[in-house]
């Protein structure tokens, strides 16, 4: 476990941006209550095996007591980094990225199952979307209920969207709540 370079940082607070915008500030500023101790705490990023991890600095002091080999998880895993150096956030990071988002768009009940099993959002499927939405824009999908479902990658703008036909794919999909599932053995 060691803390991210320069370029790792870079690369993380560039896909965190692309979701909750200027509220990355609340992310990396979070204070963290835990323990006996009545200052609060940071939380801080920490990288281990290529998985990036959203721990409190009070986790990270007491997990350098556990050695690295026998170390396999720390907080939550919000991404991990491919062999080619790319960042690739996880469906873990939802429980970060929802609470903070920028961009959401709202499934019907009727195409809540759709997305849950890895099909990107289609106009028709849409319940309600946020104003200023650009193409290539972060995106974190809820049901009508507001429980975060997943994210993904706007496909259009939300002024194409009013103009597009209902089959015209919306959002790509990039990660859903229903990874845990499909993915068991993985994960």
């Amino acid at each position: 476990m060691r803390t991210l370079d320069e370029q790792e940082t870079t690369v993380v607070f560039e896909k965190l941006y692309k979701f909750v915008g200027n509220n990355l500030k609340n992310i990396v500023e979070n204070p963290s209550y835990e323990g006996t101790n009545p200052d609060p705490g940071r939380y801080c990023f920490r990288l281990q095996k290529n998985r990036v991890y959203y721990a409190s600095e009070s986790l990270v002091k007491r997990a350098t007591n556990v050695s690295k080999d026998n170390l396999v998880s720390l907080g939550v895993q919000i991404g991990k980094f491919t062999h080619h150096g790319n960042f690739h956030l996880t469906v873990h990071a939802l429980s970060i990225l929802a609470p903070n988002a920028k961009h959401k768009v709202w499934l019907k009940p009727t195409s809540e199952m759709s997305f849950l099993y890895g099909n990107p959002v289609l106009k028709a499927h849409l319940g309600r979307i946020t104003e200023d939405i650009n193409a290539g824009d972060g995106i974190v999908v809820y049901s009508m209920s507001d429980i975060p479902l997943g994210f993904g990658i706007a496909s259009k703008s939300t002024k194409d969207v009013r103009k597009s036909d209902p089959q015209s794919i919306v959002v790509i999909h990039q990660a859903d709540i229903g990874e845990y599932l499909r993915m068991e053995d993985e994960l």
